[in-house]
Formats: C-alpha cells, sequence, structure tokens
C-alpha cells in the first residue's frame, strides 16, 4: 500500500509531505483547491509523462517521492527482486522518485537507483490503480469494453500468448504472399539472372585478377619508354667504364692499403662495399625486369579490351568494377533463392497451417473464458445497477465471432457492452442508451467489481462518482467502504454521502498569499471532519442543523463494516 507521498515545487504544491493509511480515505476540498494536482503527482512516480508545465512557477524543479509497503503486493516485490531493483534483499517496501526540470528533462528512480520510464509503469501498474473523474467516457468504446472483460477474466498471460502468436502467424503469411507474388514473375527473372551472371562468368573476374590486369596494361602501354630508360639505367650503374659500380670498385681498391695508416677507414670502406653490393643487387633485378620486357601491341589490344568489357559491365550492372566480383555472387545467390522458390514456399505454407492452427486453439480457448466471465460479469454488474439507482438495469456481453473466423491480435471475435436501463427495452450499444451520470453509475458499478479481481494492492478513485448524488451516492461511498476493508482506497468526492463513509478523511486546502498560491492537505479529526462534511452538506452558510446532519451521517457511516 501506500505508506508515504513527498512532493517539492509541482504544479501550486511547494512542499507536501502525506501519511496514508490503510482502508478507504477521502481527499476533499473546495473546486481548485488542488485535489487531482495530488493524483497526477502520484501519476508521475507511476509512470506517466512528464512535461515542464508541472514545474512550480519561479522553481527550477519538481520532485515526486512515493514509499510503498509491499506486504500486500507480492507480485510487485517479485518484479523488483527479478529485476534487481529491491532494495538490498530489503521487500517490505520501496521508493519510486521522479524529477522534472524547468527545461523539460525528467529523470527516473526505484530505490535509489536510475531507471527507465518504462520500467516506473510496469511497477507502478502492479501497486497502484488509477481511475479517473472521465473514466466513464471510454466505456463506450469496444477497445476499452474488451480490456475490462479480460482484466476481469484474468486473461493477461492468455491474451499475450495470442497476441505473440497472431504476430508470428502475421509475419509468416507476409513472406509467404512476397514470395509467391515473386514466383509469377520468377521464369522471366530467371532467364535475366541467367543471361546476367554469364555475362559476368564469361569475364573470369576476381579482385585480384582486376589489378593484375590493370598492372599489366600500364606496362605494355608504357613499355618503350621502361625499356628506354632501364637500358639508360643500367649503363650508368654497370654497363660503361665510368659506370658507379666500376667507380666503387676503384675507390675501395685505392683506400684498402691506408687500413693502417687511418683505422677509421675501415668502417668507409665497409659502406662503400655495401654500397657496391646494393648497386649488384639492384643492377641484376633491372636486367630481369628488361628481360621481360618486350613491345607487344597485340597483347596490349588484348589488355585494352578486356579492361574496357571489364568497364562496360560494371556500368550496365551500375557498380564499380572492384565490385562486379561481388555482385556475380549476389546475382548466383539470387538464382539459387528463385531456383529453391518452390521448397520455400511448400515450408511457408506448412509453418502458417502450424501458426494458424495454434492460434485458433488460442483464440477458442480465449472466447471460452470471456463467454464464462461475461456472464459472471453481467450478473455483478446488473445486481450493481439495481443498488446504484438502476432498478430495471442490466448488462448485456455480446461476443460475436467474426466473420470467417477473421484473425485479429485480440482474438477472433468482437466484444460489446449492451445496456438496458429498463425492464422492457432491447439491450442496445451504451453510446446510444446511457446519459453521462448512467454513464458514470455503470462505470463504477464495473470498476468496483474489477478491481476486487487483481492483486493491485491500491485504488484511486478520482471523482468518479459524478453526476450522481441522494441516495445513490450513499450506496457508492458504501461500495468503496466495502472495497476499502481489504484494499487501500482513496477516493477524491465533492460528496458528502460518500465522504462520511471514508475510514479517514483529508482535506486540500489553497493558501493565498501575496506572492503565490500553495496547496496544503491536513488529516482531519472527528470535530474537523464534521465540519467538512458540514460544508459540502451546506455550503456557503453552515448552520447547526447542518452540523447535525454531518455528524448523523458520519455515526452512521461508523456503523457500516
Amino acid at each position: 500500500m501506500l505508506s508515504q507521498l513527498h512532493i517539492r515545487n509541482f504544479a501550486i504544491v511547494d512542499r507536501l509531505d502525506l501519511d496514508f493509511n490503510a482502508n478507504l480515505s477521502i481527499l476533499t476540498g473546495e473546486t481548485g483547491t488542488g485535489k487531482s494536482i495530488l493524483i497526477d503527482a502520484l501519476g508521475l512516480v507511476l509512470g506517466d509523462r512528464a512535461d515542464s508545465d508541472m514545474v512550480r512557477h519561479g522553481s527550477t524543479r519538481a520532485e515526486i517521492c512515493a514509499t510503498f509497503e509491499l506486504h500486500d503486493a507480492e507480485q510487485a516485490a517479485m518484479w523488483l527482486h527479478t529485476n534487481e531493483l529491491d532494495d538490498n534483499g530489503n521487500n517490505s517496501e520501496c521508493q519510486l522518485r521522479r524529477t522534472i526540470t524547468k527545461e523539460g528533462r525528467a529523470k527516473a528512480y526505484i530505490n535509489g537507483r536510475p531507471t527507465t520510464l518504462q520500467m516506473m509503469r510496469e511497477l507502478g501498474e502492479q501497486l497502484v490503480d488509477i481511475h479517473g473523474q472521465h473514466e466513464h467516457q471510454s466505456l463506450v468504446k469496444r477497445d476499452e469494453q474488451r480490456r475490462l472483460l479480460d482484466h476481469y477474466a484474468d486473461h493477461k498471460p492468455l491474451t499475450e500468448e495470442v497476441e505473440t502468436t497472431f504476430r508470428q502467424w502475421q509475419k509468416i503469411s507476409r513472406e509467404f504472399a512476397t514470395l509467391n507474388e515473386a514466383a509469377r514473375s520468377r521464369d522471366q527473372q530467371m532467364t535475366l539472372l541467367r543471361h546476367q551472371s554469364a555475362e559476368l562468368r564469361a569475364l573470369n573476374l576476381t579482385t585480384s585478377s582486376l589489378q593484375k590486369l590493370e598492372d599489366e596494361h600500364k606496362r605494355l602501354a608504357n613499355a618503350g619508354q621502361l625499356i628506354s630508360t632501364y637500358q639508360s639505367a643500367l649503363t650508368t650503374l654497370d654497363d660503361d667504364e665510368h659506370a658507379i659500380a666500376a667507380k666503387l670498385q676503384q675507390i675501395s681498391t685505392q683506400l684498402q692499403p691506408l687500413q693502417d695508416s687511418d683505422k677509421q677507414l675501415a668502417t668507409v670502406i665497409e659502406m662503400i662495399d655495401g654500397a657496391a653490393i646494393q648497386i649488384g643487387e639492384a643492377t641484376h633485378e633491372l636486367r630481369q625486369q628488361l628481360d621481360t620486357l618486350a613491345l607487344d601491341p597485340q597483347r596490349l589490344n588484348e589488355v585494352d579490351q578486356q579492361l574496357s568489357d571489364i568497364h562496360d559491365a560494371a556500368r550496365k550492372h551500375r557498380v564499380r568494377p572492384k565490385e562486379l566480383p561481388d555482385h556475380y555472387q549476389t546475382l548466383c545467390d539470387e538464382l539459387a533463392s528463385l531456383d529453391n522458390a518452390d521448397a520455400t514456399l511448400g515450408q511457408l505454407e506448412k509453418e502458417i497451417e502450424a501458426k494458424a492452427a495454434q492460434y485458433q486453439k488460442l483464440a477458442s480457448k480465449l472466447r471460452k473464458g470471456r463467454r464464462s466471465a461475461a456472464k459472471k460479469l453481467n450478473k455483478l454488474v446488473s445486481e450493481n445497477m439495481h443498488k446504484l439507482g438502476m432498478p430495471g438495469g442490466e448488462l448485456e456481453i455480446t461476443i460475436i465471432p467474426r466473420e470467417d473466423d477473421k484473425f485479429t491480435v485480440h482474438g477472433a471475435e468482437q466484444i460489446e457492452f449492451l445496456i438496458k436501463t429498463n425492464p422492457n427495452q432491447t439491450a442496445k450499444a451504451l453510446s446510444k442508451v446511457a446519459s453521462g451520470g448512467e454513464l458514470s453509475r455503470i462505470s463504477l458499478a464495473i470498476q468496483v467489481i474489477t478491481s476486487q479481481q487483481d492483486g493491485i494492492p491500491t485504488l484511486i478513485f478520482d471523482e468518479v462518482d459524478v453526476g450522481i448524488g441522494g441516495r445513490v451516492a450513499e450506496i457508492v461511498g458504501q461500495k468503496l467502504r466495502e472495497l476499502g476493508t481489504s484494499r487501500q482506497v482513496l477516493c477524491v468526492t465533492h460528496l458528502p454521502q460518500v465522504a462520511a463513509l471514508g475510514h479517514h478523511h483529508l482535506q486540500v486546502q489553497k493558501q493565498l498569499s501575496a506572492k503565490h498560491v500553495e496547496t496544503q492537505v491536513q488529516a482531519l479529526d472527528e470535530t474537523a471532519r464534521s465540519e467538512e462534511i458540514a460544508r459540502m452538506l451546506g455550503g456557503i452558510e453552515i448552520t447547526e442543523q447542518t452540523r447535525a446532519h454531518a455528524n448523523e451521517m458520519i455515526m452512521k457511516a461508523q456503523q457500516q463494516p
């Protein structure tokens, strides 16, 4: 359950520290005092999206921190342990914290550790269930009606399995359709691929062979210049009486006898002899290169043509010449894939049939569960509608298989809530029958029942009793009080009949000063509570008779379980 809520610089709240109790706690106050702001603040630490407008004017950062006791939230405690976010193995409580800067940057923390908004939302869904004051408006939507029925039936694992299987069936079906469509033009495509791959195969091209051709072309194209230059270099190095090799040998011979006179000459002679050896090796290499060179116009033309064919092929296939070998392999792979298309189509068809059978089995199980849950929910909601001032009202949940059992992500049927507001009426869609007040009561009847089905320890009702009053309002209060015996319930209300039935009472006030507006909350003792309910009953002028009526309502409420 929620035990503490700390709010700093949020909306019109400067600083607020609240302690909460078990059972039913009532929050009341004049319109505009900030009751729903508290719910909004709590929503932020449960994973709602943040906005910079939420930061109090003049402040740089808003902060909300909520502490929860986990003795009644085993599922949340297990989630914290699984995600290694429990407080050093302490599963007795957890803390959720959210900060928002005026620039719009928001951070989330679980037990003091930074976390993602998604993880905060996952944990929040297991700790608190908030029913907003306008929630009844979504009740007319079929998606919300399906969600409520599945929530009541505890179908979450089954609906997730149905969705996963549907996505898998859909993916395989798309692959099959794409391949089958391609197969229609397969023969024409295969003919083209065979022609293109044969063209490239004839080039007998690899990355290394292309480089060798380009190198050979350069040598052949420049053969005359290379031969002339090589011959001139050889003459200078070794083929002349003034050649470098002969000169080096002569110098070495002249220096040899002088080594006794100058010991330093040994190093010089060694370097000259080394240079002579290098010159000799270079001369030998040049002679070999010269022997391989020849003016060969015919071979030059052949290589030139080969390179021209390669560049033409590259332009034709819209790739660079060096990419042709990889492109050739791609064409071969596509050809092989088309060759195997029949086998692949056959395999995909089998997979589609298997996945469809799996989906139908799950969808059938889901439909059976929905029908069973619908009967129970019809009965319970109808009984609550009678108690909430709709004596002839009945809920009738229809579950109609889709045409041709069409697969969808949510199952193979359509779900719609139909309603009777009088005994002799034909059941019709909610949007065509119920007024705003009736919708509010029907929504509350459903919320009270479905909230009892899950293990969420804290339930919050934010003015869900709008549009009702009198005896019906008292019954609403009794329902909420009954719910508060097994759960922690927080209810924001303007109805004294509901407020009188709370186990605890918190009053929200707006403090005005010359500089700013501030929201404050205080727990009411018996005297203050009586005065607050008298205010709710009497308005501007509170008489002794009004106070007596308030005391009577509170005393009567204390007799409730």
